[in-house]
């Protein structure tokens, strides 16, 4: 079935996915459910995703727990063993397995569960980076990843009780990356510039081809 397409500003879309979100979480009997946040790289995904789960443990307290996919990017040190550093961000950059396998165990886990996060300041992972609660009914799982079919990360559309794509303008996208990849000052502008269009670029052209596998597709009105 055809996702159902949305044009919103973030705060419609917020305003529209809480009570979708609380809806489903109120019919699982108890069963954690799992809402996927997909879309490419600078498409905003991440922002949404905290004010989501702010918002949801406004209504109800720690009902919400926010899964970021980006933990699982391979150690550095392994990709420069790979030789891939220059292609970091890219589903095979990814223990997409590991995630996958996380990710299972979440829904079913009645005790605490911690998980690795990744840091642009060291450009790596950090272990236990965050922990979910067991009162937590509800994970906002998010990442570029999410609905591709490829490898690994076919299981997690399986796993996702309902996912949103993320559509944000390829041109807002790079000037969104060049902003973030400046913000630590670790590299050339140079560098950042060639790492986006070698990289991220073709990431989230990859990205927008397994939109159509989501519940629902809100092209973000970044300018409403």
């Amino acid at each position: 079935m055809a996702p159902v397409q949305l044009k919103l500003t973030p705060q419609q879309a917020l305003s529209r996915l809480v009570p979708h979100i609380l809806d489903l979480a109120s019919k699982a009997h108890g069963q954690r459910i799992a809402i996927g946040l997909a879309g490419g790289p600078g498409t905003g995904k991440s922002t949404l995703a905290a004010e989501l789960v702010t918002t949801l443990d406004t209504t109800h307290p720690g009902i919400a727990a926010l899964v970021p996919m980006d933990g699982f990017h391979m150690k550095h040190a392994k990709l420069e063993a790979m030789g891939q550093v220059d292609y970091k961000g890219a589903p095979h950059t990814f223990e997409g397995a590991d995630f996958v396998s996380f990710l299972h165990h979440l829904k079913l886990a009645t005790g605490p569960v911690s998980g690795p996060g990744y840091s642009r300041k060291i450009e790596d992972t950090v272990e236990n980076a965050f922990t979910v609660q067991p009162e937590a009914r509800i994970l906002i799982v998010e990442g570029n990843y999410l609905l591709l079919t490829e490898g690994p990360w076919a299981g997690v559309k399986p796993l996702l009780d309902y996912s949103v794509f993320i559509d944000v303008p390829r041109d807002v996208v790079q000037a969104r990356l060049m902003k973030r990849h400046g913000e630590e000052g670790l590299f050339t502008e140079e560098r950042n510039r060639a790492h986006i269009e070698r990289n991220d670029l073709p990431n989230y052209d990859l990205v927008c081809l397994s939109q159509d596998r989501a519940d629902v597709v809100i092209s973000m009105d970044v300018f409403g």
